[in-house]
C-alpha cells in the first residue's frame, strides 16, 4: 500500500508544473534577491505545502552532494529546470548514474536511495546553480542516509527528522 494517495505520475506532472510556474515568475518573491543565487552552498525555498505534497524549488552548485539517501516514508520526483543534475543510485548490486538536464524528470518510489549534485559539465556555470522543482508526497518528514560497505551492500548510517529536501542542511 502507497503512504500517499499520490502517485509518482502524479508528482512528476507537480513538479513540471512548479518548474514552469518559476518560469513564468510565478515565484519572484520567492527567489533570492536580484534574482541570484548563492553560488557557494545549495539554497532551498518551499513553493507549495498542505497535507498531501510538499514542492520546493532547490538550487545546486559544484562540490555539493546529498549524500547517499533515501526519503523515508515520501515518494519523491522531481523536474530540471536549468543546467544538469547527476545522481547516483543504488541498484541492488552496485550505484548506478545518470545525468538529468534542463526540461529531464525522475520519480522516486520507496526504498530509492540516490545521491543528487550537480553535474561537472554542467550548462548553467560556475556563477548559475542548477535548478530544479522537487516534491515529497507525503510531505518529508525524515530522511535516512547510507554507505556502500566493502562487501559491496548496504548500509545505513544515520536517520533524521527533517522537513527540508534532499539532505539541505538547515
Amino acid at each position: 500500500m502507497s503512504p500517499s494517495r499520490l502517485r509518482p505520475a502524479d508528482l512528476l506532472r507537480i513538479t513540471d508544473q512548479g518548474a514552469q510556474d518559476v518560469l513564468d515568475g510565478r515565484f519572484a518573491d520567492r527567489l533570492p534577491a536580484g534574482g541570484r543565487f548563492p553560488v557557494a552552498q545549495r539554497w532551498s525555498v518551499r513553493l507549495h505545502a498542505d497535507d498531501d505534497v510538499d514542492v520546493w524549488l532547490i538550487s545546486w552548485v559544484p562540490g555539493e552532494a546529498t549524500e547517499l539517501h533515501d526519503h523515508a516514508g515520501s515518494l519523491g520526483a522531481l523536474t530540471v529546470l536549468s543546467g544538469t543534475l547527476a545522481e547516483y543510485r543504488w541498484g541492488g548490486a552496485e550505484l548506478k548514474f545518470r545525468t538529468l538536464a534542463a526540461g529531464d524528470q525522475a520519480s522516486f518510489p520507496l526504498g530509492w536511495v540516490h545521491d543528487v549534485m550537480q553535474a561537472p559539465d554542467t550548462t548553467a556555470g560556475p556563477d548559475r546553480p542548477t535548478l530544479s522543482v522537487h516534491a515529497y508526497s507525503p510531505p518529508l518528514t525524515a530522511m535516512s542516509y547510507y554507505e556502500v560497505t566493502d562487501h559491496g551492500s548496504l548500509r545505513r548510517t544515520r536517520t533524521e527528522l527533517t522537513d527540508l529536501p534532499e539532505g539541505q542542511p538547515a
